[in-house]
């Protein structure tokens, strides 16, 4: 296959152990840097340039699209999707994914486990938001934060009320969440691809850190995850879409609750714990997968 990777910066890692995986397979693979491409929009004749070159050729795309340029990615992505290049993820379930809010409405819909949830414009309903939760403590999170940017506890009424009043003041969207105690600072990260957790790990946040996030200093080791676990994964990965993703569960007295979906999971904290060859999986699942032109949309919503 002739496979085009849409990401910004090529030495990650993750970026580097696709195109080594990818290439020891005897495909030819480019990095697209994904802010640099020139779409023109054509009736019937979609195109895509870089440096001032027409892509032609192309069997599929791997979209690994930062969070901060979301929605110029998706559009990027949507422009291969319209010329017939097989997506590792489809465009649709990226934004499905992204969109927190939307994310866990499509998950509660499913009936997946999830903690308690509320969100408001108003200012004035954080007495109400914070009752439908249960009360402090609670976390807070901005709709767009990611590796544990923007996620923040509210340890008592007065603390949340004075957090949740001045992102709403400042116009920003926010949503709160009961903060689930037993499960410690640590959470699970179960790697999906294909419909099967391949992969999973536990991640444990720096000392006095509530979050797990390893960019915050928080460490991994590979874990057992039961079946309710691995389940609920793989439902969460097939009610977004997704064919690769990380779902990030926690451990609560009422079960397994997912935190999130990441649509492009980082491979080096994975394949680290685990020892892993996650990056070949995922090229092993797209030579399966592929179909010249196989571009559907999967998922509800």
């Amino acid at each position: 296959m002739k496979i085009a990777m849409l990401a910004r910066n090529p030495n990650l890692y993750s970026h580097k152990r696709l195109v080594e995986a990818a290439e020891s397979r005897g495909h030819e693979i480019d990095i697209i840097s994904t802010l640099r491409v020139t779409m023109n929009i054509t009736s019937m004749k979609p195109e895509i340039y870089y440096g001032g070159l027409k892509l032609v050729g192309y069997d599929a795309v791997i979209p690994r699209i930062g969070v901060s340029v979301t929605s110029f990615g998706l559009a990027v992505l949507r422009q291969f999707e319209m010329m017939g290049v097989y997506p590792l993820n489809e465009s649709v379930a990226i934004g499905r994914s992204r969109d927190k809010l939307r994310c866990l409405q499509i998950l509660a819909r499913r009936g997946i486990g999830l903690p308690v949830t509320a969100f408001a414009h108003d200012p004035k309903k954080t007495d109400e938001v914070l009752s439908i939760v249960g009360g402090a403590p609670v976390v807070i999170k901005l709709l767009e934060g990611t590796q544990g940017i923007g996620v923040v506890l509210g340890e008592t009424e007065k603390s949340a009320k004075s957090v949740i009043e001045a992102f709403r003041g400042a116009s920003v969207d926010i949503m709160v969440q009961e903060f689930i105690k037993e499960a410690g600072n640590s959470d699970i990260r179960c790697f999906v691809v294909g419909g099967k957790v391949v992969a999973s790990m536990e991640r444990t946040g720096a000392a006095g850190d509530f979050r797990s996030n390893m960019h915050r200093g928080g460490s991994s080791r590979a874990i057992r995850i039961t079946p309710q676990e691995r389940s609920t994964a793989v439902e969460a990965a097939k009610a977004m879409g997704l064919n690769v993703c990380g779902v990030d569960i926690l451990r609560s007295n009422h079960g397994p609750v997912v935190m999130e979906v990441n649509s492009s999971p980082g491979l080096e904290g994975i394949e680290g714990a685990t020892g892993k060859d996650i990056a070949g999986m995922i090229i092993d699942f797209m030579e399966k997968d592929f179909r010249p032109g196989k571009v559907r949309t999967k998922g509800k919503g």
